[in-house]
């Protein structure tokens, strides 16, 4: 919200007032405030909402806001970014590339501190639920920040000061809007395109690639050429094509980009099913990988894999030219898509990976 101030008062009496770090109000506001703010001055407050009404207290928000237990495409990740950006104006927005339909992908980053995490979902088209999931992590950590909370002791703000996390929560938006949306909200072209490789049905639930029919898993320079050999389609399909060649398709470009601009320690790759998490990558991740799958195993209950016989994926791609920890977690168990009823269990199970891989 806009906060005018009536008479002068300093940063940290405005942060004691509203119980609110002062590095927040800070890095809310796009110009530098002084120490002392003057009558008059409109500064951005995080974490309060109105009424709407004129004259009215402004409250702050103590629970989350948006309702994610449901097919969440991108337009309701949009709304999302929308509501979530005016509550917490600390966080940055970037676009970081267009999907083949010209689709922005978004960036969300929180926080500037010198340890740089990346995490994403629905790489996948048919694995939209991450979407939902990570999203609601990050509410949930813009939450602890306002409230002053600490996570498993370690104060939110801590976390936010010594971490800069970026999040780009829909890999594959044209995909995930395939799977989710009706036929008329797809550009016609590329619709036929799809429904001739999908076999002309227009059930798209098992589709996983890109509006192309490429696999944006399978798109990344770590060994491409054995997966590009082994894979089954020769040709564009709703699953496992890695394309004619490494980072064709603008989604994988864009990600690609993405780390080599960021330079990460770690990223975190949400995909679906199996309440598994694969960390390992031809022996080249390091050793401290091993100590951070152990501690995702205890907070999740899922099943740590070293070794799986796979290339060209996002996280092998990470690891094999950076030598750094990177994990792909498998949410829930069933078939893909998973029902929105695992949405809760999901969350529940696997929210203490978001967190200690903000805090280790």
């Amino acid at each position: 919200m806009n906060f005018s101030v009536e008479q002068p008062i300093g940063l940290n009496e405005l942060s004691e007032k509203l119980n609110l770090p002062v590095q927040l109000i800070l890095d809310s506001n796009a110009e530098k405030l002084p120490g002392l703010l003057s009558p008059g001055q409109q500064v951005l407050i995080p974490g309060y909402v109105s009424d709407g009404a004129e004259n009215v207290q402004h409250n702050k928000i103590t629970g989350l806001m948006g309702n994610r237990k449901k097919a969440y495409d991108y337009q309701a990740l949009l709304d999302d970014l929308a509501l979530l950006q005016t509550a917490y104006p600390f966080i940055q927005q970037n676009i970081i590339g267009t999907t083949v339909l010209k689709k922005p992908i978004y960036e969300v980053t929180v926080g500037s501190g010198p340890k740089k995490i990346h995490m994403n979902a629905s790489f996948h088209a048919n694995e939209w639920i991450t979407s939902a999931a990570l999203m609601q992590f990050l509410e949930t950590y813009l939450l602890a920040l306002i409230q002053e909370a600490s996570i498993n002791g370690i104060p939110a703000i801590k976390l936010y000061e010594d971490t800069t996390l970026s999040i780009v929560p829909m890999v594959n938006p044209d995909g995930v809007d395939l799977v989710l949306a009706s036929p008329s909200s797809i550009n016609d072209a590329y619709y036929q395109d799809a429904l001739r490789i999908n076999s002309f049905s227009d059930d798209f639930s098992s589709w996983k690639a890109n509006i192309r029919g490429v696999d944006l898993n399978n798109q990344f320079p770590a060994y491409w050429e054995i997966e590009k050999e082994r894979k089954e389609p020769k040709s564009p399909a709703p699953r496992d094509y890695p394309g004619d060649q490494p980072l064709t398709e603008p989604e994988a470009k864009a990600m690609a980009a993405l780390v080599k601009e960021k330079n990460f320690d770690r990223l975190v790759a949400f995909h679906t099913q199996g309440e598994e998490i694969y960390w390992g990558y031809m022996q080249k991740e390091p050793e401290e990988s091993a100590v951070i799958v152990k501690e995702y195993a205890i907070q999740s209950g899922y099943k740590a894999v070293q070794d799986i016989d796979s290339h060209a994926g996002f996280r092998d791609w990470f690891i094999n030219e950076w030598k750094r920890p990177g994990f792909t977690v498998e949410l829930g168990i069933g078939a893909n898509p998973l029902p929105i009823e695992q949405f809760d269990e999901i969350c529940r199970k696997s929210e203490g990976i978001f967190w200690s891989t903000l805090y280790l």
